[in-house]
């Protein structure tokens, strides 16, 4: 998923290089909202692991 928000973060940023505002904001946004998830589950699995005690 982090992949996926660098993918759409490239893509913002070529689109407002080259002028696109539309595609730029749109991708940055998509990119905006896949980081926030990959951090939310990051954070959970974290949790997760610590509760069960395990270290692997």
């Amino acid at each position: 998923m982090l992949y996926w928000a660098l993918v759409f973060l490239a893509v913002a940023i070529i689109a407002g290089i080259f002028g696109f505002g539309g595609i730029a904001s749109a991708s940055a946004g998509i990119a905006q909202i896949l980081f926030f998830i990959f951090l939310l589950l990051f954070a959970l699995a974290l949790i997760l692991r610590v509760l069960r005690g395990t270290s692997r």
